[in-house]
């Protein structure tokens, strides 16, 4: 098998082989090479010391990643491509790093320490496809299973339990039974797995084309970092809206929606508030009105918990607490609420309230949709047309007001409030003389 490597990536191979070392590219890039696709980055193994590295490499810019690990970064192009000596992993008393690492001549001790078979492979253009542990075969079958012993391999590094689930559900693989069986016995690994580490491998995962089934399958393994899904497990809706219980709703929702972090992650905590907000009526119906606030509050708290950044967690709880709200094709509801979220978080919400309709069950679900299009129609004439929706828009500000002698700052802001508000409504057309007569009259 012959792989086309870049022309930096060629160059520090032949630049190490040159001067007498082997070289090879290693891991995801090459992964993805097989499979067709472009590698985000690319990194290299070889027999080459650190200090060997650097000597080879001595007119380029070079990075000391820590010689102790054996890894130099190289700086060509303003791109950082990393060159790790082959090398032998201690124990691992602390779940991510080995206590201490020996460096080997042994390309295939190198890649007996790495995580999974689709990662275990490297490439040059001498020798080819190096390939010890069948990653060429994994591949083909779509297939993730780790090197050697499934155990083993989580317990030097637990968050590669969840690296397992990323990879299946990005790849669309499944994952092979003695490496599925060690996923769920160790699960509970994850919980000394700093949060920072997992948010982004859950976020990476989420917007996987095989999510659904991974959700469902190791949703027990979710609940070691987010115990608050727990309560949605089984948690049956007792709606005609709804035909399935609150967690498998959910994963069918996170499958709805196109595959963006923010709004997988929202799909994912949309209904977490359900099971603690549930009232029953006379008939034993099953009934939900406050889930969106209370599900907005949990999902705050669970992402900053996970930290991730301040912008997207706002940005998710707006939309959560606003999902389940029912807007008609009205031009006026539609301007308040392009003026409370914005156009961009409003198609958001479309977007969401979409998934979320079809993973309801099929009970006025094409009339449901069937307004949602026409509220999205309503949307996009509204911005079209430039209509006013907020105070930006209005043909009046502030300083209008100040001119015309209303100094006082509660009361133009309560004016342009009543003007905009009366705009919105077709009381006023937004034009700026007959603004300022309306506010001289108030």
């Amino acid at each position: 098998m012959r792989l086309v490597l870049p022309y930096n990536a060629r160059f520090i191979i032949d630049r190490l082989q040159q001067s007498g070392y082997t070289c090879y590219a290693v891991g995801g890039c090459v992964r993805d090479s097989i499979l067709g696709r472009e590698p985000a980055d690319w990194d290299f193994t070889t027999s080459a010391l650190p200090e060997e590295i650097e000597a080879v490499f001595s007119d380029c810019r070079t990075i000391n990643f820590g010689k102790q690990f054996g890894t130099i970064g190289i700086i060509l192009d303003n791109e950082q491509y990393e060159v790790t000596t082959y090398r032998i992993d201690g124990e691992y008393s602390d779940s991510r790093h080995p206590d201490a690492v020996s460096f080997s001549t042994s390309l295939q001790d190198d890649l007996s320490r790495r995580d999974f078979t689709v990662n275990a492979m490297a490439y040059n253009d001498t020798e080819g496809l190096v390939d010890y542990f069948d990653g060429q075969r994994d591949l083909s079958y779509g297939v993730i299973r780790c090197v050697g012993v499934a155990t083993n391999r989580f317990a030097e590094d637990a968050l590669r339990i969840l690296r397992a689930l990323r990879f299946a559900s990005t790849l669309g693989f499944s994952i092979e039974p003695s490496t599925s069986a060690a996923i769920l016995s160790g699960r509970k690994m994850l919980s000394a797995v700093a949060n920072e580490r997992i948010s982004i491998e859950l976020l990476k995962l989420l917007c996987g084309k095989n999510v659904d089934f991974v959700l469902r399958r190791y949703r027990s393994v979710f609940a070691v970092f987010i115990p608050e899904l727990v309560g949605t497990f089984d948690f049956e809706q007792n709606n005609k809206h709804h035909n399935r219980d609150v967690y498998r709703h959910t994963v069918a929702a996170v499958k709805n929606i196109e595959p963006d972090p923010l709004l997988r992650t929202v799909m994912l905590f949309h209904d977490i508030g359900k099971p603690l907000s549930r009232t029953v009526d006379k008939y034993g119906v099953s009934h939900y009105y406050n889930h969106p606030v209370l599900g907005a509050a949990m999902t705050e708290e669970i992402l900053r918990r996970l930290c991730m950044k301040r912008r997207f967690i706002e940005d998710a709880s707006i939309l959560i607490r606003n999902h389940d709200y029912r807007i008609t094709p009205d031009p006026v509801k539609i301007k308040k609420l392009l003026g409370k979220l914005g156009v961009e978080t409003v198609h958001r919400l479309y977007k969401v309230q979409r998934a979320d309709i079809l993973a309801q069950s099929n009970y006025q679900r094409e009339e449901k949709l069937d307004n949602l299009s026409k509220v999205e129609a309503e949307t996009e004439r509204i911005i079209r047309d430039g209509e006013c929706y907020n105070l930006k828009m209005l043909a009046i500000s502030g300083v209008d007001l100040l001119h015309i002698g209303i100094t006082d700052g509660e009361a133009i802001g309560k004016t342009l409030d009543l003007l905009l508000n009366r705009v919105i409504t077709g009381e006023l057309s937004n034009d700026k003389d007959r603004l300022i007569s309306a506010a001289k009259a108030m």
